[in-house]
């Protein structure tokens, strides 16, 4: 174990390419309601040296509704999501703007990109963001992204940015992914309890399972341990390997010493495209199979059929993902559907055969080609 450890902390380390991930908490005053300036700074500098040195950065930069609680003079981060819009309105201002002063010191210039859902959810979406984040990397800038939170719905209270920066690692090819929270590691239990050990490195998800994993730990953030455990698995399908540490550690993390947590990257990756299914879209509905489709889906890889499907729910349209799912319920793959949710009812339990010769020749098709379907 100390010897993988050590080899993937050189790995993250030299990393030509980084993604890092900076926390709420880690950004704002004691209060929460206002940027802390210094830290700002000092995560500048760690970032500065590195493109210095002739590597690339990408910063994927929460703090947004943190920065903008002062100026509306809330006391605290808001639950509705009309106020927290606001909040990031205002905040995300002044958040690039602190970023802008803090990168021109070194002779910096940075590129805020604001990226939705949809912008990880739709293929042309997806490949616009990708190739807007590889110019600007060509021009030597730092691009800061983060969730457009001024228009973000239910997605504004996912992740804390942590599933985002994963994404992100995964769309530029990134080396390492650096996740900065106010936790230095992570630990089998809370870390505020006597006992509770660190964990130096997981390895495979089987090393998680002696872990408890809290919830969020910050009155600013709206993310917590869970949701980076399940960044650095989606970085870790891509190949990516992933680096937990507090802000105050980055520094040395960066060049090899013995701290915070270090996720092993998964050993075979799925093509990007599985990839993409699998982690960067959203399901806007369900399929629900009979055993025997299951079988086909998972064991024997084959498209889903009409004839498998017992059960249809959400209101999805050709193109969409959905979920697909065995009988109980469970979750076991997703893909893009070939019809839209209004025309599945009465295709139900058929087969492609019968269908083309009742209904035509173009219902001789999959409701999920094979090709766009991932089992998870």
């Amino acid at each position: 174990m100390p010897d993988t450890a050590a080899r993937l902390r050189r790995a993250v380390g030299a990393g030509q390419r980084l993604v890092v991930k900076v926390g709420s908490s880690s950004l704002t005053s004691a209060d929460g309601g206002h940027l802390d300036h210094g830290a700002l700074s000092a995560l500048v500098d760690v970032l500065a040296t590195r493109r210095a040195q002739g590597r690339q950065v990408v910063l994927v930069s929460s703090g947004a509704i943190a920065a903008g609680i002062g100026p509306l003079g809330l006391s605290r981060r808001p639950t509705d999501l009309a106020t927290q819009q606001a909040a990031a309105s205002v905040g995300q201002g002044a958040l690039v703007a602190a970023y802008q002063a803090a990168f021109s010191a070194h002779g910096l210039t940075v590129g805020q990109v604001l990226l939705t859902a949809d912008d990880v959810t739709r293929r042309a979406h997806y490949t616009n963001a990708r190739r807007t984040l590889e110019r600007l990397l060509e021009l030597g800038i730092v691009p800061i992204v983060n969730e457009n939170d001024t228009v973000a719905t239910q997605e504004i209270r996912f992740g804390d940015n942590d599933r985002l920066a994963a994404l992100v690692a995964d769309l530029v090819g990134a080396d390492a992914l650096v996740l900065l929270t106010d936790v230095d590691s992570l630990y089998d239990g809370p870390p505020s309890q006597g006992g509770s050990r660190r964990v130096p490195l997981v390895e495979t998800v089987a090393d998680l399972d002696a872990v408890r994993i809290g919830g969020t730990g910050s009155s600013v953030g709206s993310g917590g341990m869970v949701t980076k455990v399940e960044a650095a698995g989606i970085a870790g399908a891509a190949g990516i390997p992933t680096l937990l540490t507090r802000l105050d550690d980055v520094s040395g993390v960066l060049a090899g010493e013995d701290r915070g947590t270090v996720f092993a990257p998964a050993a075979a990756t799925r093509a990007s495209r599985k990839r993409w299914l699998a982690h960067a879209t959203t399901a806007r509905g369900r399929l629900v199979l009979d055993a025997g489709a299951v079988a086909a889906v998972t064991h024997r890889r084959k498209s889903l059929l009409p004839a498998g499907i017992t059960g249809v729910e959400g209101g999805f349209a050709a193109g969409d993902p959905v979920d697909v799912c065995a009988p109980d319920g469970t979750v076991i793959a997703r893909g893009l559907v070939n019809y839209a949710a209004s025309e599945l009812p009465r295709l139900l339990g058929k087969s492609t055969r019968d269908l083309a010769r009742d209904l035509g020749p173009a219902y001789e098709r999959e409701v999920i080609h094979r090709d766009d379907l991932v089992v998870l």
